[in-house]
């Protein structure tokens, strides 16, 4: 007969947390890679078509997360959610590829980063119509600054010599194509597997560049530094970050962890700095903050409504 004592000694012990320092540091690494990934397109933009980037990146990427797929194992995906992936595969990972490689042609690094932090002020607008979610006084206003930076943004960028105003419109439609794939992943992660979503929306994007892509070929039979940097886009930005950022997400406070990515255009501006020499027009930082403010401004909630009968002097809004 198995007594308490013997119950207890046997059972399984918990698992232990992690050092705190593990969960920051995971974070700290996927804002870098982030941040890089930035100042690599705009450094061999020019070298390579935004087409052969993106699909050379993006086959690099379900390369690697294929084991994984493997492991976890395929769950079958309903004819809505198939739409869903193509959807999200060809808007966030084919669309956005093609249209911020070729957009980091007219405008530098760190500008890029700025304008794409637009992404969270469109998912929260999308949301009204397609989730039912309140279009509330803090989202107008939070929308109308940070498009208001991005104005700025474009401004800085039309009187600079090596900037203009259709990349800034190119990194903006990459943003609006983010925000249709956060708001596809939403749905397809109620039941689908991450890792598999993910390797599914990487082969998607890819056939969407490849077409783009008459370049890629000769790249990789070269074997030169512009295939290396295509390899490293696809490694670490593209399938590490997202898999540190799980960790991290995982171990820290979700809200606490999404603003830290507003570092991520300030790490981009040094990055390219140090490294390429190249710094934004003084307006950009101006415009990027304003777009990090409209975006704060709709995370915010509004106070909920006054109940019948409530308080005097208190009307329901």
């Amino acid at each position: 007969m198995t007594t308490a004592s013997q119950t207890t000694q046997s059972a399984p012990a918990a698992p232990a947390s992690p050092a705190p320092w593990l969960p920051v540091a995971a974070g700290g690494v996927t804002l870098v890679m982030w941040a890089s990934a930035f100042v690599v397109i705009r450094h061999v933009a020019h070298d390579v078509s935004p087409g052969a980037l993106g699909s050379g990146r993006l086959l690099v990427a379900a390369l690697v997360v294929l084991p994984l797929v493997l492991r976890r194992g395929w769950v079958r995906p309903t004819r809505r959610e198939w739409t869903l992936l193509a959807l999200g595969g060809v808007g966030w990972f084919g669309v956005y590829n093609l249209t911020l490689n070729a957009g980091e042609r007219h405008v530098d690094a760190g500008t890029a980063a700025m304008i794409i932090q637009i992404g969270p002020i469109i998912v929260a607008l999308l949301a009204v119509p397609l989730f039912g979610e309140r279009l509330h006084a803090w989202l107008v206003a939070g929308m109308v600054v940070g498009f208001a930076g991005v104005a700025v943004i474009a401004r800085g960028s039309s009187t600079h010599a090596d900037a203009s105003l259709l990349g800034v419109l190119l990194v903006l439609v990459a943003a609006g194509m983010y925000a249709v794939g956060v708001l596809t992943q939403k749905v397809l992660l109620r039941r689908l597997p991450s890792v598999q979503v993910v390797f599914v929306s990487f082969l998607m994007g890819a056939v969407t560049c490849l077409p783009f892509s008459a370049d890629l070929p000769a790249i990789v039979a070269d074997g030169g530094a512009e295939l290396w940097w295509i390899v490293y886009l696809g490694v670490f930005p593209t399938a590490v970050a997202f898999t540190t950022w799980a960790y991290a997400l995982t171990h820290t406070d979700a809200g606490a962890l999404s603003l830290t990515t507003f570092l991520v255009p300030l790490i981009a501006t040094v990055i390219a700095w140090l490294t390429i020499d190249e710094v934004p027009p003084s307006l950009s930082f101006v415009g990027g903050a304003l777009a990090i403010v409209g975006v704060l401004m709709t995370r915010r909630k509004p106070r909920p409504a006054s109940r019948p009968g409530g308080p005097a002097g208190v009307s329901p809004r």
